[in-house]
């Protein structure tokens, strides 16, 4: 069971009884305060019998008869001496401008705060409540009821006199009474009743559970939830009762409205007060214990339970004791709840003490949580209600996460927690960076210091650099290349990272850093040297991004040795910078090196390097003969004579076959083939590719006396040359080897040319004849012979202006026409005449197709 602690500002005379408080992980839902000020003045000389709350004010009765009506502060604003006897009830209307007060002397008054308006009566017999009408401010609702051993309504009438009428009595003294709406609520010995005060009607009576308790010391509790559901609460049994309308075919005799229990259940403890919260209750019980001392029953701290209710149970929220002055002297009747509806507020009121709970804020559950060190869900909490929390800073909550994880050891998260935490506050920065380096965890904040806004004081970050440099030279690596170079001076780190390089000349992991120092110092140069020295993959980058052609001029076998591709690409890229003769020249002595140069030259362009066409010659011959052949090829500015010369020295019979063949010697390179390489398929292709004749007649003489050689050329020659002048060159007897298979190969070879040329006369035959249609007719198409045409030869109108008068014209298909007279005689025999111009511009047949005469 957990605990509440109280909160209040105690004098020095006061003397409160202190409890241990229970540890728990589970959050009150409620918290504590003592109602002080007046309320202490009141109760140091007198006790509290019963209170009453408005919204606006509290009413607070005594057992010296005194009522005070109190600021929600416990302040006193005004006192009325009712009675010199125990006040009982307190009841005000929902204006809070009325209110009713009853002793147990009989007396009982309803009178107007703030009028004159004033009700008294004296009874033969204590009342033990009252209750005015909700609406009693309004004229037609002047009536309240009064609670002795009658039950009493009280109804404004003609000429202001006051009208009692009896609504209930017979069952001993009525204990409570409350009035919502039109219902009016009670309880007696027996059992809760409620009046429908439309209809006068009595629509239930609930019974008591326990009777073996006495009503006078174990007294029923009741409260409205809302206007139709009531909350009864009598010694451990809870009732939570639904008013209902009745269906009209349900009517017969009996009220229109009915009620129905739809939650009991039974608590651990006797009830002496109750009220809702939400769907759920807040419970007041009376508690008795054994004492431990002298093992006799006595009472315990009073206990205030939120539960929920179900059918036939409830289950717990939260359970606080209470420790209120006197708890040890009370009795079940001594407690009382009252609550204010529209702030939730609960009040628990003793004899000797008036206890205010209300349900907790985000500014309690921070607190919770900062008290159980839940820090990271303190900090969450206070980020979601930033705008309402009124007690607590985030950055408060934060700084104090980060002391507590730095406490427990966490460097690395607490670090993590500052980027958040901090924000863009450089002065909290450098605090947390100078704790970090008092517990000598510099290397935990460093991955998370701010880089970009806010930048903090170069001092910090050289701070940080320094301790990574005496003991830890990846980590100082890592942090110059993660970090802008403007974050410290450069000018003192370089310093450092020299003075370490005394110590250890050789360490790879400082040279390269040092060479990004350089870089961000912009003295490339001597990033240069170390990357070259290094042999490291940024240089390239690094003569790219800052153009640093000019300094490796004579660096370039460095370069190459590196990494000879991308040298080269580099090189070539931009030749504007450094030139092809440059190059060349720094690479004279590794002529290896040399050669992958020009021959990436030579790839991308064949004509650039033109002038290293012969060195190249030696330097593919030496060291890549597989791409000699194709830059013979290739290439048109290479001297044939010192490419043959270098080939014929170093025996490369297909580079020499290739230049033979280039330089005219056709039959020299054949000859070569067929001694050097004794390959008669080659052989056969090279012929092929030169297409002489004279080379196959040298072919067919040196082959003849080898019989493999006889086989190969029959199975090749057939298209080329006619087999016949092979065969009949055999000797009789010579053995050739499949020689059956090669005579089918050039028979089935005759016979697909033969075909080959069948479908092709074919197809001539069936081309010409529908070209010859096609010429036929639009050869026997007319032409349009008008005044516009002219005489190509006289250049005048081809017809005469005088219709009348004979002409004689001609036209040709091409459209040219002349008149007879201006032909030319033809000397030929043929009849048929040919155009002029076509004839000779050699444009083919233009003979005439039509002669016009009149």
């Amino acid at each position: 069971m957990a605990e509440a602690g109280e909160k209040e500002t105690r004098s020095n005379e006061e003397s409160t009884d202190e409890s241990e408080e229970d540890e728990s992980e589970e959050e009150p839902k409620l918290k504590y305060e003592r109602l002080s000020n007046g309320v202490t003045e009141i109760l140091q000389k007198d006790a509290a019998s019963c209170m009453t709350v408005h919204e606006k004010f509290l009413a607070l009765g005594t057992h010296y008869g005194k009522v005070y009506l109190l600021d929600v502060q416990g302040n006193i604003t005004q006192k009325f001496d009712v009675s010199p006897v125990k006040i009982n009830q307190i009841s005000l209307d929902e204006s809070g401008e009325h209110m009713g007060v009853c002793s147990e002397d009989g007396k009982v008054q309803v009178f107007g705060l703030y009028s004159a308006e004033e009700f008294h009566e004296t009874f033969d017999c204590p009342i033990k409540i009252v209750a005015v009408h909700p609406h009693f401010v309004r004229s037609q609702f002047k009536q309240f009821v009064t609670g002795g051993k009658k039950l009493l309504l009280y109804e404004r009438g003609w000429m202001n006199r006051w009208k009692p009428s009896v609504l209930h009595e017979g069952e001993g003294n009525i204990r409570n009474v409350k009035w919502r709406g039109h219902l009016i609520a009670w309880a007696n010995n027996m059992g809760v009743k409620i009046l429908d005060m439309i209809s006068k009607q009595r629509i239930t009576n609930v019974p008591r559970d326990d009777i073996s308790l006495r009503p006078d010391m174990y007294p029923c509790s009741l409260c409205w939830k809302d206007n139709l559901t009531l909350i009864i609460g009598w010694g451990n049994s809870v009732k939570i009762c639904s008013v209902k309308e009745r269906h009209a075919s349900e009517m017969r005799d009996l009220p229109n409205r009915y009620v129905e229990i739809v939650f009991q259940f039974e608590t651990e403890f006797y009830i002496s007060g109750l009220a809702p919260i939400c769907d759920q209750l807040v419970i007041l019980s009376y508690v008795k214990e054994i004492s431990e001392k002298t093992e006799v029953e006595c009472c315990a701290r009073p206990r205030l339970d939120i539960v929920q209710p179900l059918p036939e149970s409830c289950e717990e929220i939260s359970s606080d004791a209470l420790t209120v002055r006197g708890f040890q002297e009370n009795e079940c009747r001594d407690y009382h709840l009252e609550y204010s509806e529209g702030e939730s507020l609960f009040y628990i009121i003793s004899p000797r003490d008036v206890v205010v709970a209300k349900e907790r804020d985000q500014d309690d559950h921070i607190d919770w949580l900062l008290e159980k060190k839940k820090y990271e869900e303190a900090l969450m909490a206070a980020e979601i209600s930033q705008k309402t929390i009124k007690k607590h800073k985030i950055l408060d909550i934060g700084l104090a996460y980060i002391n507590h994880l730095v406490e427990k050891g966490e460097y690395d998260l607490a670090a993590r927690k500052c980027q958040k935490i901090l924000g863009k506050n450089t002065e909290l920065w450098e605090f947390e960076v100078y704790k970090f380096k008092e517990i000598g965890q510099l290397k935990a904040i460093s991955r998370y210091l701010p880089r970009r806004d806010p930048v903090l004081k170069p001092l910090i970050y050289e701070m940080v650099l320094h301790a990574f440099l005496e003991s830890d030279y990846e980590g100082f690596a890592t942090l110059i290349k993660e970090w802008p170079g403007d974050l410290y001076n450069n000018t003192i780190i370089v310093q450092a990272v020299v003075d370490h390089l005394k110590k250890d000349p050789q360490n790879r992991t400082l040279l390269r850093t040092l060479a990004e120092l350089y870089t961000y110092d912009q003295r490339y140069g001597r990033a240069l040297e170390i990357y070259l020295t290094l042999r490291h993959k940024d240089v390239f980058q690094l003569i790219h991004k800052h153009n640093l052609f000019s300094s490796i001029r004579d660096k370039i076998v460095l370069l190459m040795d590196f990494d000879s591709e991308k040298a080269v690409d580099m090189l070539l890229d931009n030749e504007d910078k450094i030139s092809i003769d440059r190059v060349v020249e720094e690479l004279e002595n590794r002529p290896e090196l040399q050669h992958v140069y020009l021959h990436k030259l030579f790839k991308r362009d064949h004509h650039k390097g033109q002038r290293y066409h012969e060195k190249q010659i030696s330097l593919y011959a030496e060291y890549d003969r597989p791409n000699l052949l194709p830059f013979l090829r290739d290439s048109t500015h290479c001297p044939l004579e010192k490419a043959l010369e270098i080939c014929q020295q170093r025996n490369f019979v297909e580079e020499t076959v290739y230049l033979l063949s280039r330089m005219g010697n056709s039959r020299s390179a054949l000859k070569m083939i067929m001694e050097e390489l004794q390959d008669v398929d080659k052989a056969i292709e090279f012929a092929k590719e030169q297409d002489d004749g004279e080379l196959w007649e040298d072919l067919i003489l040196y082959s003849i006396d080898k019989p493999p050689f006889i086989t190969g050329l029959l199975n090749n020659i057939g298209t080329h040359v006619d087999p016949i002048l092979l065969i009949h060159r055999i000797k009789e007897g010579m053995e050739i080897p499949n020689l059956r298979d090669s005579l089918v190969k050039i028979l089935q070879d005759y016979n697909l040319q033969i075909l080959l040329r069948e479908g092709c006369k074919k197809i001539l035959v069936a081309d010409s004849l529908s070209l010859l249609k096609k010429m036929h007719r639009t050869q026997m198409k007319g032409v349009l012979v008008d005044e516009e045409n002219i005489c190509e030869s006289c250049l005048s109108p081809i017809l005469p202006s005088d219709a009348s008068k004979s002409f004689s014209v001609v036209v040709f298909h091409c459209r040219h026409m002349f008149h007879r007279e201006c032909l030319p005689v033809s000397n030929t025999v043929s009849s048929v005449q040919f155009c002029n111009i076509c004839s000779a511009k050699h444009r083919g047949p233009g003979s005439a197709v039509l002669e016009m005469k009149k």
